[in-house]
């Protein structure tokens, strides 16, 4: 039950206490013995990868089938609220939200750095640096970020919006399981287990990518001014964005959400016009269509081969590993979808999130590491040019990569910044220092929307669901991410959380499985009704 007085007002002291004594506590425990930790969880965590990466691959289509067949289905035409409830935000307002909170950080860092990786070396072509790997690398990015991510956010997602917005119920994960185990048990000691550990995976997913991208935002600031960043002045950082985060998520969805997720949109087509516009834009063009058509011809098999025969670490390094890290940012990027769907249908959320994002996300990667991948091949040509004339041999002759691919290999953060300098050095125009500029900027934006949504889904789920939590609450969850992050940057235990998390994304990915069954049992009882159950009273969101 919520705490109706006093400091704990509206939020459930169960979770909320727990909560955060197992995520300082660990903190501690990583600062203090993080190479310990950090080697355990390392070990850990590839084991888990190891033995059940099969799992991981079967759960991440299965969810994708099951999506897709109820987008398709007479389920497809329920509506995520009343019969004649309208949508709570606009089409443009609502997929510029959803794709902020779900890829814009992760596409800003890997967009040159995964492709770049995939083309030296990747298990499906036979020579790194090839024309085969540099086609195999767009496939492989493409996979990556395509329909699987969104499915498993979308799956968490419609479960929640369904059961808050069609049956009533709180805004919760405990709630989208009452089908399968009762609403008693999930009202007890079992719901606050649920709530506690989606909780304490969401704030270390989001403190781990928060301090990590203050990483690579130091890369940008030391590139545009030269100065050196040290860790006091990425403290800094951290404790700026975190106090804007609060005053964002303090004004409510509807507002500084809402608001910071457009600016993002704007700013991110602002990027990607620049690219398009001053570097091989004929040849970006052509790799989305041609990466498109690719990923829609490979895409069973992708997500079905398991590399039974080699065996080899690359897919527990890659698919896997990413199908793992997704699954821990589910709960809280499907809890932030649900928040801003109420009104729509299924088959609009389930389309709309699907298919929109995954398409933009396939330009982005189409761009910049198209681009890279351009600009990588014509070095290699260049160079075998030369190695013709001068009649070079053994070290010489080797082409070990152009600028680009040497960067990334050296430090990932590095790898955008360096196509800027390339697409100046071929274009001949001055625009490395804008696009650089841009992106130090968007990273910023991003990681504001990242920290206030994941800020509102915690204080969320620590009121047992309520679609306001207090203004208290969002401001001590607020202060408590940021100083995750600025702890865990402090004591060097940034990759011990990360490995640790990866360990949480199996309970995650079992849960996943059930919030599926249990929307399954719940559409189906509904169809046999022939009603929508509970219908839920319109709810008022103050600042929209």
């Amino acid at each position: 039950m919520n705490n109706k007085n006093g400091i704990l007002h509206g939020i459930d002291p169960t979770v909320t206490l727990i909560s955060k004594i197992l995520i300082i506590g660990f903190v501690v425990i990583c600062g203090v013995l993080a190479d310990k930790a950090g080697a355990l969880f390392t070990e850990v965590s590839g084991d888990i990868l190891h033995r059940f990466k099969w799992f991981y691959l079967a759960m991440a289509t299965g969810v994708l089938v099951f999506l897709i067949y109820l987008m398709m289905s007479r389920f497809g035409n329920i509506r995520l609220g009343r019969d004649d409830e309208q949508p709570e935000f606009g089409l443009g307002s609502w997929l510029s939200m959803l794709f902020s909170a779900g890829m814009g950080i992760g596409l800003l860092f890997w967009s040159v750095a995964e492709p770049m990786w995939h083309y030296a070396s990747n298990p499906f072509a036979s020579e790194g640096m090839s024309q085969q790997s540099a086609e195999t690398a767009i496939r492989l990015s493409f996979f990556h970020w395509g329909l699987h991510p969104w499915a498993l956010y979308i799956t968490v997602a419609l479960g929640l919006a369904y059961f808050a917005y069609r049956r009533g119920r709180p805004l919760s994960i405990r709630s989208t399981l009452e089908p399968l185990f009762g609403e008693a048990r999930m009202n007890g000691w079992f719901g606050n287990v649920v709530d506690i550990m989606v909780v304490a995976i969401t704030a270390f997913g989001i403190a781990t990518s928060f301090g990590l991208g203050v990483v690579q935002m130091s890369t940008g600031i030391e590139k545009l001014f030269g100065v050196e960043v040290g860790l006091g002045t990425q403290i800094v950082l951290i404790i700026v964005i975190s106090l804007v985060a609060i005053m964002s998520v303090m004004s409510g969805v509807g507002k500084g959400i809402r608001l910071l997720s457009i600016g993002n949109v704007v700013l991110s087509l602002l990027l990607l016009a620049g690219v398009l516009l001053f570097g091989p834009t004929r040849y970006i063009l052509h790799t989305w269509l041609e990466g498109t058509a690719d990923y829609a011809q490979n895409i069973v098999g992708l997500s079905l081969w398991s590399d039974a025969q080699a065996d080899s670490q690359w897919q527990n390094w890659w698919t896997a590993f990413y199908w793992a890290w997704w699954l821990t940012w589910a709960p809280f990027v499907g809890m932030f979808i649900a928040r801003i769907s109420r009104g729509r249908t299924v088959r609009e959320l389930v389309g709309g999130a699907l298919i929109a994002p995954t398409l933009f996300g396939f330009l982005w990667i189409a761009a910049f590491g198209g681009s890279a991948i351009k600009y990588e091949h014509e070095d290699r040509v260049a160079h075998q040019a030369a190695v013709a004339e001068q009649q070079l041999s053994g070290d010489a002759g080797e082409f070990k990569g152009g600028e680009i691919l040497l960067a990334t290999k050296a430090d990932s953060t590095l790898a955008i910044f360096t196509l800027f300098d390339t697409i100046e050095a071929s274009s001949g125009a001055s625009v490395s220092t804008v696009l650089s500029a841009l992106t130090t900027l968007l990273l910023v934006t991003y990681f504001v929307t990242s920290a206030d949504s994941g800020t509102l889904v915690v204080s969320t789920l620590s009121s047992r669901g309520s679609l306001e939590p207090p203004q208290l609450s969002r401001v001590a969850w607020g202060l408590v991410i940021g100083a995750i992050a600025a702890g865990l940057l402090w004591a060097g235990g940034l990759k011990t959380v990360q490995t640790a998390t990866i360990c949480a994304a199996l309970p995650a990915a079992v849960l996943a499985v059930l919030m599926a069954m249990s929307l399954q049992r719940a559409l189906r009882d509904e169809s046999i009704a022939g009603g929508n159950g509970v219908t839920p009273e319109p709810v008022t969101v103050s600042g929209i």
